[in-house]
């Protein structure tokens, strides 16, 4: 912990957090504390912590796939589940040259991707301009460009036909079951980020519709989905044209979809 940190305020903190309902309330302790400046931005983040914001949204930045990703307020935050995602694209396209993150909230499966791949031509979309802006800050460190825009029409034309792994990482929660959600999804990230539609599949259904076009031959498009939903979307998938397959990590509770263009 930095100077700021004693054993009363250190202990004012953790009894702060648990009486907001934080489980991990020690572990969050010591990441305020390493991440505020002065007392006064301490107080002040405990106190949003407290209120309900998300820890990554009080911090500024998440952790995500070794990286730590810039995470403003109303801005996505990266699951760690996502992590198996990126996963599976670096498993199917190693060679990728060209990458697309669509949906990018964050940027953080770009810039992901991007640090694991090395030279690579980088390009984050979602239809949130907050998130752009967010993205834009994670992924310039590789030449990552950005832009705003409903999925495939924000992508520059010359990327038709081109692009190595296109990961959309798309909502995918059945409207009516978006108010069930923690109340630090519901109420503090963009609603356009969770909400997939009447069966949750609505955005994956227009982005596989829309990826042969983009990728290159043996080019990979990737979502992740439920596992109530999984079946269903390697279906649309299929039905696209696109070679399918489902992998899952039980661990991460993650399904990924994962099509390629023949």
């Amino acid at each position: 912990m930095t100077s700021l940190s004693n054993t009363t305020t250190t202990s004012a903190v953790v009894s702060a957090l648990r009486a907001a309902g934080c489980v991990f309330a020690e572990d969050e302790a010591e990441l305020i504390f390493a991440t505020a400046r002065t007392p006064d931005e301490l107080a002040a983040m405990v106190d949003r912590r407290a209120a309900g914001h998300p820890l990554e949204h009080v911090l500024g930045w998440a952790e995500f796939h070794g990286l730590r990703v810039l995470v403003g307020p109303g801005v996505f935050v990266p699951r760690r589940r996502t992590e198996f995602l990126v996963e599976q694209a670096l498993a199917q396209a190693p060679d990728a040259s060209v990458v697309v993150d669509l949906c990018c909230g964050s940027g953080a499966v770009g810039a992901a991707l991007a640090a694991a791949l090395g030279d690579v031509e980088l390009h984050a979309a979602d239809i949130d301009p907050a998130a752009v802006d967010c993205a834009r800050r994670n992924i310039a460190p590789y030449g990552g460009h950005a832009h705003a825009g409903d999925l495939f029409d924000a992508l520059p034309a010359a990327l038709r036909g081109r692009t190595g792994i296109l990961a959309a990482n798309v909502p995918y929660v059945p409207s009516e079951e978006v108010g069930l959600l923690p109340a630090e999804a519901r109420d503090h990230e963009p609603l356009v980020a969770l909400d997939g539609g009447g069966d949750g599949l609505d955005v994956l259904r227009r982005v596989a519709a829309g990826a042969p076009e983009w990728l290159a031959p043996g080019g990979c498009v990737l979502v992740e989905t439920s596992e109530r939903q999984a079946g269903h979307a390697v279906d649309i998938f299929r039905r696209a044209g696109l070679t399918t397959r489902l992998a899952v990590s039980e661990e991460l509770y993650a399904n990924v979809v994962t099509g390629v263009r023949a």
